[in-house]
């Protein structure tokens, strides 16, 4: 179990996320969904300890994550961060394998138990025929892939994604998303994703979480989250939403902005605290 607790994350003095509290559930895909700047990345930082918390902690399996020593919090976290960049000439083998640095020693480096998981990694990514191919010559669905098998040599229990489908074109959008879901169906994984599209989070995610204004505006499952009112409160548009014709899941089709929808994230920021710190409510 990952969850936050009270937990406010700041950059500076300015705070973004305030007093927050989640949980993630275990062995389903989570997305994090909300307008840009809401603090999406920043809480996916903090849940991977990538940015201490100014009050407030974030607990996986009931232990402060700070407490956690760095090498066995990579044993059960793995973390892709946005547009990840490679060193030049760094082969996609010599990339997947960099994720078993967690589990190396003084006296045993690389051994056979490393070799297997970097194979079952690429293997999963269907990467195995590019494996000794530079990264940077890779298309932009390969080289996601080939930062996927990375995370899944790590072996965690727990992946978190920050716009794993960004500047991916719609096919290797689909690639992506269906690998996720296979990891996750297949590996028992835990999958956090933040996700801009609404209807890939609605037809990929069992679980989803609407932020806005560093806050949780609401939580569950698609079919109990994602309303008209909830897109006119969090996204500030007007839209229909309608059952997925194959799937059931909702479908958002937008079709206006919202009046008043700046104002709305004004107030909302001003009820939930998320000002600068130090600075009297």
């Amino acid at each position: 179990m990952l969850r936050a607790e009270h937990l406010t994350l700041a950059y500076d003095t300015e705070a973004i996320i305030a007093q927050l509290n989640l949980h993630i559930p275990i062995g389903q895909i989570t997305a994090l969904v909300g307008p840009n700047g809401c603090g999406k990345s920043t809480l996916l930082r903090g849940l991977a300890r990538l940015l201490k918390p100014r009050a407030g902690t974030v607990l996986l399996d009931g232990k402060a994550i700070h407490s956690i020593p760095t090498r066995e919090l990579a044993k059960q976290l793995g973390i892709l961060p946005q547009a990840p960049v490679a060193p030049e000439g760094l082969t996609v083998r010599e990339l997947v394998a960099q994720g078993r640095y967690p589990h190396q020693a003084w006296l045993q480096q690389w051994s056979a138990i490393d070799e297997a998981a970097v194979n079952k990694a690429l293997a999963i990514t269907k990467m195995e025929s590019m494996a000794d191919l530079p990264v940077d010559v890779l298309s932009g669905g390969q080289r996601q892939r080939a930062w996927i098998a990375l995370t899944l040599a790590q072996e965690t229990t727990i992946i978190l994604l920050d716009e794993p489908t960004t500047f991916l074109d719609l096919a290797h959008q689909i690639e992506v998303l269906h690998l996720l879901e296979q990891l996750n169906r297949e590996e028992k994984r835990t999958i956090i994703m933040i996700v801009h599209d609404l209807n890939h989070a609605t037809r990929h995610a069992h679980h989803l979480i609407a932020l806005r204004a560093g806050q949780v505006v609401a939580s569950g499952a698609p079919l109990d989250v994602v309303t008209p009112a909830l897109l006119h409160q969090v996204f500030g548009v007007e839209a229909d939403v309608l059952p997925d014709p194959r799937t059931g899941v909702p479908l958002c089709i937008a079709y206006g902005l919202a009046k008043e929808s700046a104002r709305a994230d004004q107030e909302l920021a001003a009820t939930n605290g998320a000002q600068p710190l130090g600075v009297e409510s």
